[in-house]
């Protein structure tokens, strides 16, 4: 007997254990209680209760212990301890904000042993079964905060696929160019892991300071949104403006103008900052040599800034490439070069890769007057942000979506009646007309109030007689506006309104107390202007696809 209960008993559980000893004892009659129990090595009560049990006839229950049995769990000993574990996890929420475990690692073992010096005797392995049950996990941090957001966030993603879409339609390339991340060359550590034989890493350096012979690698990425394909030209220089257009360039002659050969025109999506960056000067200059150099009519619609995560080149072509050499040294330019072009995906994904050896300095100025001679149009929705550069300057050819400029040194190149477009204003029409009417008395009033004071009596003649105000109230009122929604300066309002730059001033610390009293605020606007005949150029470029937001 005590053979077989050795063999047996040690694969049964605790009940099914006394079950059997029970059964055993049961089948031996008088004194097979003392029996079993020496041969098993338990107590006789042990042997009696599972002759209880077999006796009452009671239905397999599914589990060791009978419901209630076992020993209680902590919560139900000591309700308190899950308040206090609450106040040590979230000490903004609830609890003392002074918790001592606010600025450290909130592991389990350090609640557990926090709580403990509290009073309440608590395992890891149960702080971390309490959290789950209040809904608590892992987790890392989740990079979706932006920053500060533009108004125009949204409406300019609008506008940029408008634009992608009236280009695909036509046949038009729309490509998203970028600058990946700056690579060191050399025998240094790569993120990510590769199978290699056991115990047998690749040895790089401990320390990630740059190899002066090998330098850096800088990628920058072209991806052709509508032939899912990628080309990367792989710099060892500066990530400079001249370095990104002439890479757009490189693409265009080696893939772009054989996959679109009837294109005349080129979309280009890209950050806010950086190489090629709405503010960059050289970026439109070195764009406009491409445009001449191309015949193509160059359209670039930046991202608004600090969404440069949205950029559709880091989800279809950069992740992709960082995929593929993760765990490898990039040891050479080559090593780079190659691991790119070998960059591929089940969606049909190719990438070609080349090395760019030439320099590209920094340091370049590109003058107001360079700027002002560029073939560039401004689109009416955020021309900073969007804009055209022409192969010709548009004085002397005519294109899709763009006008004529009258000259530059025209008298009086716009009547003050266009002044009073909703996209130079950011009010309609009707808004404009009922701010004239309500201000136009008040700052009569004020004027004459004002002479009134130089002239230290009332008037001698009528009102009306006498010299006359060199601008009109309701001009006073519109060269306000503009002059608050810093399209230019005020040297170039007073061209507009034909008057000195020095009455459009006078204007502004006459209407502007006014407008702040009855409670307009006006909002800047993103267009900047430097002559009338942007203006002019501006305002004859037709309908745009995204309408103006307007300003109570």
């Amino acid at each position: 007997m005590a053979a077989k209960f050795g063999a047996i008993l040690p694969h049964l559980d605790e009940r099914q254990r006394r079950l059997l000893i029970g059964a055993e004892a049961q089948s031996l009659g008088h004194g097979g209680i003392r029996a079993v129990a020496r041969a098993a090595g338990v107590r006789e009560a042990t042997v009696s209760a599972g002759l209880r049990e077999l006796g009452s006839g009671e239905t397999p229950l599914g589990r060791i212990r009978r419901p209630g049995g076992g020993r209680k769990c902590i919560v139900d000993r000591n309700p308190a301890v899950r308040e206090a574990l609450l106040a040590l996890v979230e000490p903004d929420v609830r609890g003392d904000p002074m918790s001592p475990l606010r600025w450290t690692t909130k592991s389990t073992r350090k609640l557990a042993g926090q709580l403990t010096r509290q009073g309440h005797r608590i395992s890891a392995d149960t702080v971390g079964d309490l959290l789950r049950e209040e809904g608590f996990s892992l987790q890392s941090n989740a990079k979706t905060l932006e920053g500060k957001q533009h108004p125009d966030r949204d409406a300019q993603f609008h506008y940029l696929n408008e634009q992608a879409r009236d280009h695909q339609n036509s046949g038009a390339p729309v490509i998203s160019v970028d600058t990946k991340k700056k690579e060191l060359v050399g025998t240094f550590k790569n993120n990510g892991r590769e199978w290699e034989p056991k115990g047998e890493p690749v040895r790089v350096d401990t320390h990630d300071f740059p190899d002066r012979e090998l330098g850096r690698a800088v990628p920058y990425g072209i991806y052709d949104v509508t032939a899912n394909t990628g080309w990367v030209n792989v710099g060892t220089d500066h990530d400079t403006a001249a370095f990104a257009v002439e890479s757009i360039r490189r693409w265009w002659n080696g893939a772009g103008q054989a996959t679109y050969p009837t294109a005349d025109r080129l979309l280009i999506t890209a950050d806010a900052g950086g190489s090629n960056g709405y503010r960059t000067r050289t970026w439109k200059t070195e764009l406009a040599r491409f445009a001449a150099e191309t015949g193509l009519t160059v359209t670039v619609c930046h991202l608004p800034p600090g969404t440069s995560k949205w950029n559709r080149i880091e989800h279809r072509l950069f992740s992709h490439i960082t995929m593929n050499w993760r765990g490898r040294p990039l040891t050479s330019h080559e090593v780079i070069v190659e691991s790119i072009a070998a960059t591929t995906t089940k969606t049909g994904l190719t990438v070609h890769a080349e090395l760019d050896t030439n320099p590209y300095p920094t340091g370049i100025q590109v003058s107001d007057d360079e700027i002002a001679a560029l073939p560039l149009t401004r689109h009416r929705f955020h021309g900073d942000w969007n804009y055209t550069l022409h192969p010709q300057h548009p004085l002397e050819a005519t294109t899709n979506g763009t006008a004529d400029r009258p000259p530059a040194n025209s008298a009086h190149p716009l009547p003050t009646r266009t002044l009073h477009a909703p996209e130079l204003t950011g009010i309609s029409h009707r808004q404009l007309s009922e701010l004239i009417s309500a201000l136009a008395p008040k700052l009569e009033l004020q004027r004459e109030q004002t002479l009134r004071a130089v002239r230290g009596h009332e008037r001698l003649v009528a009102p009306g007689a006498g010299a006359k105000a060199k601008l009109t109230p309701a001009d006073r009122i519109l060269a306000t506006v503009l002059h608050l929604r810093k399209l230019g300066t005020v040297n170039l309002l007073g061209q507009l309104f034909n008057v000195s730059g020095v009455t459009i001033s006078r204007a502004n610390q006459e209407v502007r107390p006014l407008l702040e009293a009855h409670g307009h605020h006006i909002t800047p606007s993103t267009a900047r202007f430097r002559t009338p005949a942007d203006i002019a150029a501006f305002l004859a470029s037709g309908p745009n696809q995204s309408k103006i937001k307007m300003v109570s």
